[in-house]
């Protein structure tokens, strides 16, 4: 009866003085760090004319991208990394570490000059070729790593001194920080771009945000300097039960290391393909194959951060009610049923126009299979590619037939019973075929030449393709709100930074992070602006059938004597012991 009463006025008397410093403190600085992450993911379509060769605009593209995606990609290794430090030295200044190995590499980014020569202010013009690029990629490579050790170092801090009620409510506010981070990034963006003309920013304005991340730096550390250490981690050093080889435990030890595969493909997979194609994919599909302005692209993504946000908290303390494992399949589930749907009626409604034309037109290209290669940077463009790479751009979805051993590209555009075709491939012939036929996305201009025409913003329906965001945000939520409380108490103490961070970071950085390279490159490949869908859903339907089959939720676990390892193996004794 006393412990009945202690619990219920703890439950009570709400979160102390001390409780909310701590998630204000490590949720900004989480905030600061996804900020400088996402800087160049809002940037990745506009780098590729910044830091690679002119040519082919799609394998600049994804040569953007694969940069982009190298920064997730290395995220793994930074979780073991610093997710040992963690469990060896501490909490707090391993991700004081990582925060000052982020700030300084993208403070970095924005003073690397260009492919090539550009105006570099207070030097001049200045081109420096391939080590841009490389130097690019080398700065992308060390924010991936101190984002894989900082992400859980926050969660696990958080949630080791939360309460054992609270604890999804309570991560569920680092869960914000990623969002509120991109969407910091959108606004510093969207600010640099609307008050500096296109030339100068092309020039060295899009230099400015990540500048500006220098200031964002010393308040983060500043803050994270009056944090102590986490009372669990203190509890258990005190005692002697701190692992000295947490990589040998959290990998090599049976069934811990099953556990983390497990969490991995049942749980932070489909969470990190959800997350990645309802923030990242949804911006570049509308700015790349709707043609909408970026500003008012950046407008639409970020009301829809800004409404859905506070969903992360209500999924995170539903599922201190209800557990974590089923709001995160649900989420998953939902998402890989409707994203079809959802991405064709965002074309609906912000691009009708092009909408229409694909309905009433059919667009096909006749090759030399022979020619035809994967569209990548390292690979120099055939006719093949140039053909496909325009038709992407265009944002058309189109069939791809092959000729006789030799040939030519040739278009074809059919509208009813009227064909019209052009034989060899060139951008002037093409662009004009595609003009007569009534194309959306080409106009001419005073002088008689064909530009390109963003999507009429009158014909946009924007309470709908709002809407619409705002539900892919939602998706988000559901996902990626329990999903730190889960892994948290998933993992012992003495190898907990470790063993979360691994499963997390390969979910987001490898199967989430790679995903706007996929689907560009499935989109060219198949001629189907949708095409890139298939790679999220796929991943999440796996995400579905793996957590229902072979996991079990994690709430309610005391994570400062037990875990949710032992509640996995079906022994609720084995629970509460370390």
């Amino acid at each position: 009866m006393t412990t009945i009463a202690q619990d219920s006025a703890i439950r009570a008397s709400g979160m102390t003085k001390d409780e909310k410093f701590v998630i204000f403190a490590s949720s900004l600085g989480t905030v600061f760090e996804w900020y400088d992450f996402y800087l160049y993911a809002t940037l990745a379509p506009f780098f590729a004319a910044l830091f690679f060769p002119p040519g082919n605009d799609t394998a600049a593209l994804l040569s953007a991208f694969a940069t982009y995606a190298a920064g997730f990609l290395v995220r793994p290794f930074g979780a073991i990394i610093f997710g040992r430090i963690g469990d060896l030295v501490g909490r707090k200044y391993t991700f004081l570490v990582t925060i000052v190995v982020m700030g300084s590499a993208t403070f970095l980014v924005g003073l690397v000059p260009t492919f090539t020569p550009t105006y570099f202010p207070l030097i001049g013009e200045v081109g420096i070729g391939w080590t841009a690029a490389v130097l690019l990629v080398t700065l992308r490579l060390c924010q991936g790593l101190a984002l894989g050790g900082e992400y859980g170092g926050a969660a696990t801090y958080v949630a080791e001194h939360s309460r054992a009620h609270e604890r999804g409510y309570s991560t569920s506010f680092i869960q914000t920080t990623a969002t509120l981070g991109f969407f910091l990034a959108l606004l510093v963006i969207g600010l640099c771009r609307t008050y500096i003309d296109a030339k100068t920013f092309a020039e060295w304005g899009w230099r400015i945000p990540f500048l500006v991340s220098l200031i964002l730096l010393v308040f983060s550390v500043y803050i994270r300097l009056r944090l102590n250490e986490s009372p669990v981690f203190q509890k258990m050093k005190e005692e002697g039960k701190g692992s000295r080889a947490p990589l040998t435990e959290s990998f090599f030890h049976y069934p811990n290391n099953k556990y983390v595969a497990l969490a991995l493909l049942g749980a932070t997979a489909g969470q990190g393909v959800v997350w990645y194609t309802g923030q990242f994919y949804a911006l570049f599909f509308i700015i790349l194959y709707l043609k909408l302005d970026f500003i008012y692209t950046y407008m639409l993504i970020g009301a829809s951060l800004v409404i859905g946000t506070p969903f992360f908290i209500v999924f995170g303390a539903l599922s201190d009610k209800i557990g974590r494992l089923k709001i995160i399949l649900a989420g998953c589930a939902i998402a890989a049923a409707s994203y079809f749907w959802l991405f064709g009626a965002l074309t609906h409604y912000i691009n009708p126009d092009l909408e229409s034309f694909q309905q009433s037109h059919q667009v096909s290209v006749t090759v030399d299979k022979s020619t035809c290669q994967a569209i990548a940077p390292w690979n120099t463009p055939t006719p093949c590619d140039n053909a496909r790479d325009f038709l992407t751009k265009a944002g058309l979805s189109f069939t791809t037939d092959f000729g006789p051993a030799g040939a030519a590209p040739k278009l074809t555009i059919k509208n009813g019973t009227e064909t019209k075709t052009v034989d060899g491939y060139s951008v002037a012939t093409w662009n004009a075929a595609l003009l007569d036929a009534g194309y959306p996305g080409l106009t001419r201009n005073a002088q008689g030449q064909i530009v390109a025409k963003p999507a009429d913003l009158s014909k946009v329906d924007w309470l709908m393709a709002e809407l619409i965001l705002v539900i892919m945000v939602i998706y988000v939520t559901m996902v990626y709100g329990p999903i730190a409380a889960f892994l948290v108490e998933m993992f012992p103490t003495k190898i907990r930074y470790t063993s979360m961070s691994l499963p997390y970071h390969i979910g987001n950085g490898w199967f989430g992070g790679i995903l706007p390279l996929l689907a560009t490159a499935l989109v060219a490949s198949y001629g189907d602006i949708y095409a890139g869908l298939w790679y999220p859903i796929l991943i999440s339907v796996m995400t579905v059938i793996v957590g229902l089959v072979f996991l079990r939720d994690t709430h309610g676990v005391d994570i400062s004597t037990g875990s949710g390892v032992a509640i996995q193996r079906g022994s609720a004794e084995l629970a509460q012991k370390a």
